[in-house]
């Protein structure tokens, strides 16, 4: 299959990823235009990593996901053994920038030709390791005697009489983890934010070479603590594409349904926070006593208030009887009645309304300049959900028979994506209860049997967007390379334009209104 009338061969990848084609570039020239060509007919950039392919008998690999009305494309440039490069994508994506960085320090493959030779800083090394080593090659060895100095880093200035600088971070005065944000101001107006990250990084994809397939799923399960489901899934996909194995039915939906259940938490724990960071502290209590009755009856029914490790690759590691699918309709019910009394007191709240609206805005231009997904994609007006049908794409199952109505808003701002959350509560308490009622007679999981040197991709809609995972198996049928991916790499870079002319007492606002991930995005 050919997309965008590009020579690139591409082959279809069947599977639970959804619509995904395969294919590899000639040269740095070809990804090159195959990336103008996405960028000219709408598309995204979803996804950038590197790896080292030297054990396989090549030499390194740049992997280029593209978000595209039809699916995603996911293209691979081979690299040399010496000296590996490729040419600068973030002039024409940029949100390429952070993950090209990336790449750069984790895997040592450079991207050059750029405006100005391209971004040199460090991304994720900081001064944790000697600019010459790499951990992700195969070669890299230990690490344990690297010395930590403090590092410099080179944030842009902003000049004229009357700007300063307010640099928050990267430790806060809260429980959120480990991000430096630098303001550039005037008065109280932000006219730049720049951001640090890194703080968080853990070596999470170094910890996936060499594992076995279930080993890794319980790893991807504990990527980020509030997209556990999103992660499994899309690591499950990933690995059931490669080899070949389709999950049953009833697993499926399952799936959906803890999905679901993960995406009502993460609202609801949002909406009670955005009351309180906007003066309401009563929103926060009442938003958190629900969300504590939701993560109670996870526990009761999952045996893990944040259902780690029941989603698998082969499907799911349990089954919900009659009693305990009963349970879950009579809580969506209490739920829908709560949060509509909620929702109406957060509507005629004068003061609040006055602190969401207006305030960091930001249009379906930038959203799609930035490749953004997600719930703040969709408060710009774009419908852009890995769920939903549209034109030319049809969701992946369980998805594709749910019929899932997408939940949008054109003014861009935090009201917008305050009622983004409500509108995404209340479908989610609808297809709970769809599902509950629906679930197909079948078995829950089946057999995966590892193929050598196989590759899969899985793209899951997560509550805060397209969570995508990329893995390849080595010859034994062990993981070689995982890439997970979090919608927050992007999102993080369309929030520095959000907050501009905002003020500065606003950013906590504008920022809890993405909620973006620092554990999913320093791996």
């Amino acid at each position: 299959m050919r997309l965008l009338d590009e020579p690139i061969d591409f082959t279809p990848q069947p599977g639970n990823a959804g619509p995904v084609w395969s294919g590899r570039a000639a040269d740095g020239a070809e990804l090159q235009r195959f990336a103008i060509a996405a960028h000219r007919a709408g598309g995204r950039l979803a996804a950038l990593w590197g790896a080292d392919e030297r054990q396989r008998g090549g030499g390194f690999g740049l992997h280029c996901v593209f978000g595209l009305d039809a699916g995603h494309a996911w293209v691979r440039l081979e690299l040399p053994a010496k000296n590996p490069a490729y040419l600068d994508l973030a002039g024409i994506f940029p949100a390429a920038n952070r993950m090209q960085r990336a790449a750069r320090d984790l895997v040592g493959i450079h991207f050059e030709g750029g405006p100005g030779g391209g971004d040199a800083r460090p991304w994720l090394r900081h001064g944790a390791w000697p600019a010459d080593w790499f951990p992700l090659r195969h070669d890299a060895g230990p690490a344990d005697d690297f010395p930590n100095p403090p590092s410099d880093y080179a944030f842009v200035q902003v000049g004229g009489e009357g700007a300063h600088e307010v640099p928050v971070g990267p430790i806060h005065a809260g429980t959120i983890e480990p991000g430096h944000f630098r303001f550039s101001v005037i008065g109280e107006r932000v006219l730049r934010l720049e951001q640090r990250f890194g703080y968080a990084h853990k070596g999470i994809e170094k910890l996936f070479i060499g594992s076995s397939i279930a080993d890794g799923a319980r790893l991807a399960g504990r990527i980020s603590g509030d997209s556990t489901c999103a992660y499994a899934w899309a690591y499950a996909a990933a690995v059931e594409t490669a080899c070949g194995t389709n999950p049953p039915p009833r697993a499926l939906m399952l799936r959906a349904l803890m999905l679901e259940r993960e995406r009502v938490a993460n609202h609801l724990g949002d909406l009670g926070a955005l009351g309180n960071d906007a003066g309401l502290a009563f929103g926060l209590s009442q938003f958190m006593r629900l969300k504590e009755d939701w993560l109670r009856l996870h526990g009761t029914l999952f045996g893990h208030r944040f259902m780690m490790d029941r989603i698998v690759p082969g499907g799911t590691a349990l089954d919900l009887d009659a009693p305990a699918l009963r349970a879950i309709i009579d809580q969506c019910d209490v739920i829908g009645r709560e949060v509509k009394a909620l929702r109406k007191i957060y509507d005629e709240h004068a003061g609040l309304q006055d602190r969401f609206q207006t305030t960091g805005a930001m249009d379906a231009d930038l959203a799609r300049e930035w490749s953004m997904t997600g719930l703040a994609a969709r408060a710009t007006g774009m419908i852009l959900d890995a769920r939903v049908h549209r034109q030319g794409y049809t969701p992946p199952p369980p998805y594709a028979a749910l019929g899932v109505r997408p939940a949008t808003d054109v003014r861009g701002d935090v009201a917008a994506r305050v009622e983004v959350r409500f509108d995404e509560v209340f479908e989610s308490l609808r297809l709970l209860r769809e599902i509950a009622v629906g679930l197909p007679d079948s078995e829950v999981c089946v057999d995966i049997v590892p193929v050598a040197d196989a590759h899969g991709l899985g793209v899951v809609e997560g509550w805060r967007g397209e969570v995508l995972v990329g893995v390849a198996l080595d010859g034994a049928g062990r993981l070689a390379r995982v890439h997970p991916h979090d919608p927050s790499w992007q999102a993080w870079q369309a929030l520095e334009h959000a907050v501009m002319k905002d003020i500065v007492p606003d950013f906590p606002l504008i920022n809890k209104s993405f909620n973006l991930a620092y554990s999913g995005h320093d791996l």
